[in-house]
């Protein structure tokens, strides 16, 4: 097999095995030491990590499409905060974001189509960043299953200019 014939995993395994032979063994514990949980969208633009000062084991980082707040976000969230002592919540949306590209009926019809079944989960496409993250603190917000629903904050990160704008939680429009 030559090179071009390499797959991207298989160059991502070669570059794990250069990792961890400098890596060392690490003693780190399974509770983030700044009690952060952070939700965030999967772009790859995004470093979370980098972007926030943040070293390992600092932090859970829950990454979706989007950074919305979903179902299984919440069940994340509550392992976070009840078993491993996460508070803070902050949820980090981006701006140029694909769900701003896609309607929700649109490609849950598109779904459909291909998959020969409707889509169980919701899409989350939104048309104004700032309201997709009043949605996701409202749902923090909402949730009995988190015990610290009050320390969540939302943020807007630009993916030009790497900076962060809070925006409030305030009345939310529909969808």
């Amino acid at each position: 097999m030559g090179d071009s014939d390499r797959d991207v995993m298989d160059e991502a395994l070669d570059r794990n095995r250069a990792y961890a032979r400098v890596h060392g063994r690490r003693d780190l514990a399974v509770r983030p030491r700044r009690a952060l949980a952070i939700v965030t969208c999967m772009d790859s633009r995004l470093d979370v990590f980098a972007a926030l000062g943040l070293a390992e084991g600092d932090a859970h980082v829950l990454r979706n499409a989007g950074g919305i707040v979903t179902d299984d976000t919440i069940r994340s969230l509550a392992l976070s905060q009840r078993l491993l002592g996460t508070e803070a919540v902050m949820l980090i949306h981006h701006t140029d974001c694909g769900l701003e590209r896609v309607t929700e009926e649109g490609f849950r019809a598109e779904l459909a189509r291909a998959a020969g079944a409707e889509p169980p989960f919701e899409i989350g496409a939104f048309s104004d960043v700032d309201d997709s993250v009043r949605r996701s603190i409202a749902r923090v917000a909402a949730s009995p299953f988190l015990p610290r629903r009050d320390r969540a904050r939302g943020f807007v990160y630009d993916v030009t200019t790497g900076e962060l704008r809070e925006v409030r939680a305030e009345a939310v429009s529909s969808p």
